[in-house]
């Protein structure tokens, strides 16, 4: 069953979602995620970030269920949650990567 545009607690739930990637540093972290699961030491490493700050956004991100956590051993890797949240997240990337057509607003 698909949300539907009129209901007001879809409307509130997707607005949190995009309020949550609207930052850049869980963006870049989300993005990080988008080729397979990574271990928070080297998404921290890879964005020069802390990892206490990168667990703090992981967390956020979870909850909302953007990122999806996987335990092997004593470490923890987090990939996108699912084919939708890549899905977007490509999407927009190719977006922003097309040449303007001319057409100014």
């Amino acid at each position: 069953m698909k949300p539907s545009p009129d209901n007001d607690a879809s409307i509130a739930q997707l607005a949190d979602l995009f309020h949550l990637l609207g930052d850049p540093t869980r963006l870049r972290i989300v993005l990080s995620c988008l080729p397979g699961p990574i271990a928070v030491g080297d998404i921290a490493a890879g964005l020069q970030l802390s990892s206490s700050l990168v667990s703090h956004h992981l967390r956020l991100l979870r909850a909302a269920r953007i990122v999806k956590a996987e335990r092997q051993g004593k470490q923890v890797f987090y990939s996108t949650a699912d084919a939708h949240i890549s899905g977007v997240l490509t999407d927009m990337l190719e977006h922003i990567a097309e040449p303007t057509n001319g057409i100014d607003p």
